[in-house]
C-alpha cells in the first residue's frame, strides 16, 4: 500500500489563444461607465459576462456586465468592472446557449442610454447595436494532482518539515509526479452558430 498525499489545484484554461478576425481592429477608447449623448453613435468594442437575455420579435437584447479584454479580446477573469450595458442584436440567439455566466465581446454602435432599476437603484444602461458577437467557448477547469509516495512503495508519513518511515523522519522530500484530470469538457464554440440563431 501507499500513502497518497493530494495536492488539487483548479487551473482554468482558455480554449481560444488567437484574435477572432470578425473583432480586429481599432476602436475609440470608451468604456460603458463613461458614456454620454456627446459619444452616441461611436462603434466601440466591449466584453463582458451576460447577465440576462431578452428576445424580441425581431433581436435579442443582452444585459451585460463589462470587464477589460485580454490580448486575445476575450474578457478577463476578474472583478473590475466599467459598468452594465445592453446589447442588442438582430435574430433570435437561444438564451439556453446564451446563458448568464457566459462571455461575450462584441462590436456595435453606442446607439443612446437606458435607465433600468436594479433593486431600488437607477442604473443608466448604454445601449449598443451589436454588428459582431463571440461568444467564447467555456472556460475549460483541469484538476491538477500532486502525487507523493515512495521509492519502494511502501507508506511514508510526514512530520513537519520531514518525511519518512515512521519513526525514523529525514529532511527532504518523497518522489512526486503530477497527474492531471479533466473536469470539465469545453463545449462547441456557438461563435461559429450563424447570426440569428
Amino acid at each position: 500500500m501507499r500513502s497518497w498525499l493530494l495536492t488539487i489545484v483548479l487551473v482554468p484554461l482558455a480554449a481560444c489563444t488567437t484574435v477572432p478576425d470578425k473583432l480586429q481592429g481599432t476602436y475609440p477608447a470608451v468604456s460603458p461607465a463613461g458614456v454620454e449623448p456627446a459619444v452616441f453613435g461611436n462603434t466601440v468594442r466591449w466584453g463582458g459576462v451576460i447577465l440576462d437575455s431578452t428576445n424580441a420579435q425581431d433581436k435579442t437584447c443582452f444585459e451585460v456586465l463589462s470587464r477589460e479584454l485580454d490580448k486575445y479580446l476575450r474578457p478577463k477573469q476578474e472583478d473590475r468592472t466599467a459598468g452594465r450595458f445592453i446589447a442588442c442584436k438582430a435574430g433570435f440567439y437561444d438564451p439556453e446557449v446564451f446563458t448568464p455566466g457566459r462571455e461575450v465581446t462584441l462590436i456595435g454602435r453606442i446607439r443612446d442610454v437606458e435607465v433600468k432599476s436594479i433593486g431600488e437603484f437607477e442604473y443608466r444602461y448604454p445601449v449598443v447595436e451589436t454588428e459582431e458577437l463571440v461568444l467564447w467557448e467555456v472556460r475549460e477547469e483541469v484538476l491538477v494532482v500532486d502525487n507523493y509516495h515512495s521509492s519502494f512503495g511502501y507508506p511514508y508519513y510526514w512530520h513537519g518539515p520531514y518525511w519518512g518511515y515512521y519513526p525514523y523522519y529525514r529532511p527532504g522530500w518523497p518522489m512526486h509526479h503530477r497527474s492531471y484530470i479533466r473536469t470539465r469538457q469545453l463545449l462547441p464554440d456557438p461563435a461559429d452558430i450563424p447570426d440569428g440563431h
